[in-house]
């Protein structure tokens, strides 16, 4: 009776352990300010050839609250667990549609991740970053001289690129900035973060407090740009890799 007992605890016991373990397969990548999800292919193609299902949130950039739920959207349709994964100012909004059932890691790339009762724009104060080419037109929508776009923004991409991402950016809603955030996921989640040493959009020490605070596994990219998920797709790749791998389910 003992035997069978042990053997009956075995079988019930093996399929949790196992589930618990099993790596995440859905990834779900989320662009930043000025940019769209088309900067995300060299990442995408990467994690695509090593068997994971890749979906790339298009948020408008027309308000925090409109851009967020165009991140829950997408988190909806996965079929199970995810890592969430947002660059710059998407790093605030997975801290907030990270909360979504599916989600069972974060990953900020040379992002913002708020805590509760903070914004980008008031944590951007406290440690300024280098670049001095935000413009700020009456209309309300953000965007960066595109003349000074390729030093401060792409300063380690290609000439070329980083002039065709300067005149093909997404002019952004100022007041997606200062949207407070309510319910950080990093508080309840596991994180991963990766540092831009380079950046000159969002400071490297507002980085690395980001990720201190958090307790996020964290790398550092030497020479790395504001535009680091596409001058280092295989370091972005590997980190999304490690939370994809490390990650519970």
């Amino acid at each position: 009776m003992i035997a069978c007992s042990l053997a009956l605890a075995a079988l019930f016991t093996l399929p949790v352990k196992a589930q618990q373990v099993a790596p995440v397969k859905n990834i779900v990548l989320v662009h930043g300010a000025f940019v769209d999800g088309s900067g995300w292919k060299p990442v995408y193609d990467i994690l695509v050839a090593k068997g994971y299902h890749v979906s790339i949130v298009q948020q408008p950039l027309t308000a925090f609250d409109a851009d967020l739920a165009a991140v829950k959207r997408v988190l909806d349709l996965q079929d199970g667990a995810c890592i969430l994964v947002g660059h710059s100012y998407g790093g605030g909004l997975i801290t907030e549609a990270g909360n979504n059932a599916h989600v069972v890691g974060l990953v900020y790339i040379a992002a913002h991740a708020p805590d509760k009762g903070e914004s980008e724009a008031d944590n951007g104060k406290r440690m300024p970053s280098a670049y001095k080419s935000l413009q700020k037109p009456a209309n309300g929508f953000d965007y960066i001289d595109p003349l000074q776009f390729p030093a401060d923004f792409a300063g380690d991409i290609p000439k070329k690129q980083a002039e065709f991402m300067a005149n093909a950016q997404m002019p952004t809603a100022d007041g997606v900035f200062h949207a407070v955030i309510q319910n950080p996921a990093w508080r309840t989640k596991p994180s991963w973060y990766m540092v831009a040493k380079a950046d000159r959009i969002i400071n490297p020490d507002l980085e690395r407090m980001y990720a201190k605070r958090a307790g996020s596994h964290t790398v550092e990219i030497e020479g790395a740009s504001h535009s680091v998920f596409e001058s280092h797709p295989k370091e972005v790749a590997n980190l999304i890799i490690a939370a994809a791998t490390g990650a519970v389910k």
